[in-house]
């Protein structure tokens, strides 16, 4: 059976569609996570958000034991979190970091991402887009490393 690809979401993307739709859209957390379950095929897909860092550090811990990849949008913890970069570190798999929102193009506050320094790609600016693009990335991530092996 093959690991899931966990899709992790940090604080206030539980409010998508109504928190500054001129930023981040209108589209809801339920509709992207159809949009990555459509987009995975049949690859398992555990889809979670949390607004709580010991939450999402917990489940990054629960993805190195039991994942194949992370999609994460840590959203503020991007800029702050020495605690999730930690425990991204730990992961042997492919990790992308997903931003809605050109976190480049925004106050300079949102330029330096912890993630980053861990991240095998970086997804930023395609609105909810980005997710199903993401899912796509990371499933042909996963087969070239499958076929490296």
């Amino acid at each position: 059976m093959t690991k899931p690809i966990y899709i992790l979401n940090g604080p206030n993307l539980n409010r998508l569609g109504k928190r500054e739709p001129e930023i981040y859209g209108k589209t809801t957390l339920a509709e992207v996570e159809a949009i990555c379950r459509e987009a995975a095929g049949p690859q398992a897909v555990e889809f979670r958000q949390t607004n709580s860092e010991t939450q999402l550090i917990d489940w990054v811990h629960e993805a190195i034991d039991e994942g194949s990849g992370i999609i994460i949008n840590p959203a503020a913890y991007t800029f702050t979190s020495l605690a999730l970069l930690d425990a991204l570190k730990m992961f042997p798999g492919p990790i992308i970091e997903l931003h809605i929102s050109n976190i480049h193009r925004r106050e300079a506050y949102y330029h330096h991402s912890y993630v980053s320094k861990v991240a095998t790609s970086v997804i930023a600016g395609l609105g909810t887009d980005g997710y199903g693009i993401a899912v796509g990335a990371m499933n042909d991530l996963l087969k070239k490393r499958k076929a490296e092996t």
